[in-house]
This record gives C-alpha cells, sequence and structure tokens, in this order.
C-alpha cells in the first residue's frame, strides 16, 4: 500500500485469539473513521480463526486497514512494541481487540487535539459486561473515570498529573491517547511480562508538558473470562509484584518536590496491587497464609515508606477501615 500523506491519528489494535470479539471491535472503529486516520492491526500468530476474520473483513472495508503479523506469538507488549514502530500519526491510540471505541470518540478525539495540540489525551471509558447486574451499577461501572483533576482544559503541571492518574487507579494505555513523538525510540512495552500498562504509563507521563482531560466514554472495556486480567497464574503475581518498581524514584529524581499527597495516591495504588498479588497466592496455591516476604519487601521499596509513615497517611485521612483490610490482606 502506498501512503500518500502523514495521518493525524494511528489506531493500533493488537490480535491473539479473539474472534468472537473482534469484528465488534473493527467494526466500532470503521464507522467512525475519518479522513487522517490510519488503522493498523497486528495479529500476535493466533491459534483460532482470527487471522481470516481479519483479512475477510479488511478485504470488505471501505477504509484501508494495514494487516501486521508475527512470525510466533511474542504477547501484547511485544505486539504494541511494533504497532507502534509501524505507527505513521502523529498521535497513536491503542484499542485491545476485545474492546470497542464509543460512536464519535475519534471526532472528539480531532477536535481537542486540533484545538490544544495537547500531548497526551486521557478519556473516561465503560465496563463491558455479559451480563451487568445492580452491583456493577452501583458502583460506577457504566462511566469509570481515569483522572482525577480539572476537565476539559489544557493542563501543564506533571505533579497534577501524576497525583490525577495514581488517584483514580485507571492506567490503561488505552484510555491514553499520545504523541507518538513522546515515545521516541527509547520507551517500550516490557517484552515477555503482562501488567506492561502498569509500567509504561508513569513512563510515558513523565515525558508529557501538555496534556487535556476529557471525561467523556470512549471505550468499552470488556470484562470476560479468559483474558490477562481475569486469569491467576505464578507469572502474572511476580509480574505484578514488580510493575510499580523504579516508578517514585523516576519521578522523585526529575520532580523531589513531589507532595505527600501525590506520593500518598501512588503508594495507595500500590497497596491495591499488593492485594491482589496476595490474594492470587492465596487462591492459586491454595494456602490462606502463603509466604508473602518478598513480595511485602518488594511493596515497601516500591513506595519509599515503611510502615509508620504510610499507616500515618492512612490515619489522616480517617480511612481506618480501609487501613483495616489492608492489614488483614498484608
Amino acid at each position: 500500500m502506498i501512503h500518500t500523506s502523514k495521518p493525524w491519528l494511528s489506531i493500533l489494535i493488537p490480535v491473539y485469539n479473539v474472534e468472537a470479539y473482534l469484528r465488534e471491535c473493527l467494526e466500532s472503529v470503521v464507522l467512525q473513521i475519518m479522513p487522517g486516520v490510519e488503522i493498523i492491526v497486528l495479529d500476535d500468530c493466533s491459534t483460532d480463526s482470527s487471522h481470516q476474520l481479519l483479512q475477510e473483513f479488511a478485504e470488505d472495508s471501505i477504509v484501508p486497514i494495514t494487516i501486521l503479523r508475527h512470525e510466533y506469538n511474542r504477547g501484547l507488549s511485544a505486539a504494541r512494541n511494533t504497532l507502534l514502530d509501524n505507527a505513521r500519526g502523529d498521535y497513536v491510540w491503542f484499542l485491545d481487540s476485545d474492546d470497542a471505541l464509543h460512536p464519535g470518540a475519534i471526532a472528539e478525539l480531532q477536535q481537542i487535539t486540533r484545538q490544544y495540540l495537547p500531548d497526551l489525551v486521557l478519556c473516561d471509558f465503560r465496563v463491558w459486561r455479559e451480563q451487568q447486574r445492580w452491583k456493577h451499577l452501583w458502583r460506577g461501572e457504566n462511566h469509570t473515570a481515569t483522572f482525577a483533576g480539572a476537565k476539559q482544559q489544557l493542563l501543564t503541571d506533571p505533579l497534577t498529573l501524576f497525583e490525577g492518574i495514581y488517584k483514580e487507579r485507571n492506567l490503561h494505555i488505552w484510555s491514553k491517547i499520545s504523541k507518538r513523538s513522546l515515545w521516541g525510540s527509547d520507551l517500550r512495552f516490557p517484552e515477555g511480562r503482562v501488567m506492561e500498562d502498569m509500567v509504561v504509563t508513569p513512563r510515558l507521563a513523565l515525558r508529557v508538558q501538555t496534556y487535556f482531560y476529557q471525561p467523556s466514554v470512549w471505550v468499552a472495556y470488556r470484562q470476560r473470562e479468559g483474558s490477562i486480567l481475569s486469569s491467576s497464574n505464578q507469572k502474572k503475581i511476580d509480574d505484578m509484584s514488580i510493575a510499580c518498581a523504579g516508578v517514585l524514584e523516576l519521578w522523585l529524581k526529575h520532580y523531589p518536590q513531589l507532595s505527600r499527597r501525590a506520593r500518598f495516591y501512588f503508594s495507595y495504588f500500590c497497596v491495591k496491587t499488593h492485594i491482589c498479588v496476595a490474594r492470587d497466592m492465596r487462591s492459586l496455591h491454595k494456602n490462606p497464609t502463603p509466604d508473602l516476604s518478598v513480595y511485602r519487601a518488594r511493596f515497601f521499596e516500591h513506595i519509599g515508606w515503611g510502615k509508620r509513615e504510610l499507616f500515618t497517611e492512612y490515619i489522616k485521612r480517617g480511612w481506618l477501615l480501609r487501613l483495616k483490610r489492608f492489614v488483614q490482606e498484608y
């Protein structure tokens, strides 16, 4: 395919064994496509009919779709890296192939990027379940925020960005559309590891000078059995336990004035992660008291505080019940 002009947006979709969901994902993009948007899809050696479905969809599509394929399965991080290396757009938007874009999302994004030219755009999402129950509605899953801070205006304070992301605790890369130039050649997803967004997002944010939070639901995030987050195995546990390594140290190196409040929200994110590690260890090994000493040591290394400092921050906020829960899981 000969490209005649540089696109303003690259939508990057990694594919692996998602034949049941792929068409919905692709249609959600194609139905709202506009000039200047390229769609690049990479099949990471699916063993189901995903690749065939992808080829058939591309042949019938009224807009061009670039299809890439790995020679062997390399995992989500490697798939995203390959997609990024092939992206030509001024902005890149990663979309998982079992998720979907909400109607009007691309047009709304274009309006923001044209008017403000931000390095980063943050959007909200909804949780997409096969069966939605009242408890899901009560949790607000139809509209989940990704940033705690000023809305619909150009922002420039990096410390507010750090705090706002960690306060909401939603680090998914697909809710953050970024300038391709931020990535350079030295920022990539860690190959061979899961929980990769927890590694990459804070490092991407560190490069951001201007950002814009649009509190609109742009992504439908599917919850399904068999996904990485819904499964439990030792590798996932180990990767999760090191995903926050070096984040605080890196940010403090650039911004030593990072507030205790911002540090606490980061620490609380690490707390929630450690609780997931502990629960997964108990479930996986069928052991109510597994050895968590290595994971506890990593946790405190990541937050840079000891028990007294962390517990004091809980108490200052009146989070006694949350502190009790943490101690119980700890």
